[in-house]
């Protein structure tokens, strides 16, 4: 089975959006909202997650993102949390499809090293794994909830997410446990500068307590882009500050020729 890809939106900019860990496509529909006026969105469900459940591709991120590249046009590429290490991956190794990145509260590193002050103890990750084995759902309701801390209305977004996770089927646990290794192992940092300078677009929610701010703006230096911070938002503003990450992401997509 291939990825499943949704296309939505009438606008002539095509952008690709790739979600996080145990999610998929859907929960961008927010913010998918205050983009389709402007751009062709393509929605991936990455391997073992919603519609793709069945895929066999492995979640590494650059075997994803060169088959999400074989199924796309050309276009910027939107990733958030772990769907970020895909679109970073693709914009390293394939420029000429990938023609800008936008990070969203999205890191090339996630967990903390002695120099990486910014990353998360590794022994969440870790935790996360052998929990997997044992209480599955408990697992990632109580990853859900560490995506929303901090939010304005952690409730909401929680009960969000709650609905959203399981909405395309339970995710594929093989997939998830392949998932916290990548969150655990990738480090992409050293490749930063790599990427053409002005074409990336780095978002952080101040109050995310997964990935730190500081990391972010220190990946958009290094990578010579463009750091934007959301005041109230946690971890994942396109549920709570929709219009917010619009208002700073489409100036910057309307940039690109």
């Amino acid at each position: 089975m291939s990825l499943y890809i949704e296309v939505r939106g009438t606008g002539p900019i095509p952008l690709v959006m790739i979600h996080g860990w145990a999610m998929h496509g859907g929960v961008f529909a927010p913010l998918v909202e205050a983009l389709a006026r402007h751009c062709t969105l393509y929605l991936v469900d990455l391997p073992g997650h919603g519609y793709s459940r069945d895929c066999n591709l492995p979640l590494e991120p650059h075997a994803c993102a060169h088959a999400i590249a074989q199924a796309t046009p050309p276009a910027i590429w939107l990733g958030w949390s772990l769907g970020g290490l895909v679109a970073l991956s693709g914009a390293l190794a394939l420029p000429r499809h990938v023609r800008g990145l936008a990070m969203l509260c999205a890191t090339p590193r996630f967990t903390s090293a002695s120099d990486w002050p910014y990353g998360r103890d590794p022994s969440l990750a870790r935790q996360l794994a052998i929990d997997l084995e044992t209480d599955y759902h408990a697992t990632i309701e109580r990853f859900l909830a560490l995506e929303v801390m901090g939010s304005p209305d952690p409730r909401g977004d929680l009960r969000r997410l709650r609905a959203d996770v399981f909405a395309r089927g339970e995710p594929d646990l093989r997939v998830l446990q392949e998932g916290i290794r990548i969150l655990d192992q990738t480090d992409l940092r050293p490749l930063l500068p790599a990427l053409p300078a002005g074409r990336s677009w780095w978002s952080a929610g101040r109050l995310d307590r997964l990935v730190h701010p500081d990391a972010m703006q220190w990946s958009a230096a290094a990578g010579a882009g463009t750091f934007h911070v959301v005041a109230h938002a946690g971890h994942a503003p396109f549920l709570s500050h929709a219009d917010a990450v619009a208002q700073t992401l489409l100036p910057w997509l309307e940039s690109f020729p």
